[in-house]
């Protein structure tokens, strides 16, 4: 009896640990995505105002 008891107390808690670290795993790679899309959209908006200022010059010659 004993043996079942510590059998259902490891499955139990190696569920309960390997859900904890899985969604710290998950949650740090989409952070990690997060920042990194970020970052490309701050490069795009500068580019895009970039040529926006080109194109007004553009239009003033």
């Amino acid at each position: 009896m004993a043996g079942n008891t510590w059998a259902y107390v490891r499955i139990i808690s190696g569920t309960i640990l390997g859900g904890i670290l899985g969604f710290y795993v998950m949650d740090r790679a989409e952070k990690s995505y997060k920042e990194k899309v970020r970052e490309r959209l701050r490069k795009y908006e500068i580019e895009m105002k970039k040529r926006e200022k080109l194109d007004e010059v553009e239009e003033s010659l």
